[in-house]
């Protein structure tokens, strides 16, 4: 199967405005690394949970990492909450991310997987903000 062609000069042609995938981001896997982001900055909303960190190692990655307790519900629960997570990294994180950081998104019960996809995409955008831009004296 050969790619769509862009009608006006023959290549293939590129989605405008989609950000990259998560596969652009590092994936969190080691526990020791989601314990330093929970150490971290906090940001929580009505969807869930982010923790972000400055890693300060002078790399450019940025990592995610998504955690979905039992509190969230059964296996079927969980998975959904994470895959909109990820959906989520891919949308926002991918672009306003900062190099040499971490991310944790943590789901909460029910909220994760109940809320509409705009709102969550609203809180992620205000929480990115205030975990980078963090109140004086806290």
């Amino acid at each position: 199967m050969t790619p769509p062609e862009d009608p006006a000069n023959g290549s293939p042609a590129e989605p405008a405005g989609k950000p990259p995938a998560v596969s652009s981001l590092q994936v969190l896997r080691k526990r020791a690394d989601f314990l330093a982001c929970a150490r971290a900055a906090k940001a929580g909303t009505d969807s869930f949970l982010l923790q972000g960190r400055d890693r300060r190692d002078g790399t450019t990655t940025v990592r995610v990492g998504f955690t979905a307790s039992k509190k969230t519900g059964n296996a079927v629960m969980r998975n959904r909450a994470k895959r909109r997570m990820r959906e989520l990294a891919r949308a926002v994180i991918s672009l306003k991310g900062r190099d040499g950081w971490d991310y944790v998104l943590v789901a909460r019960p029910d909220a994760t997987v109940s809320r509409p996809y705009a709102d969550m995409l609203d809180d992620l955008n205000r929480a990115m903000d205030r975990v980078h831009n963090p109140k004086p004296g806290s």
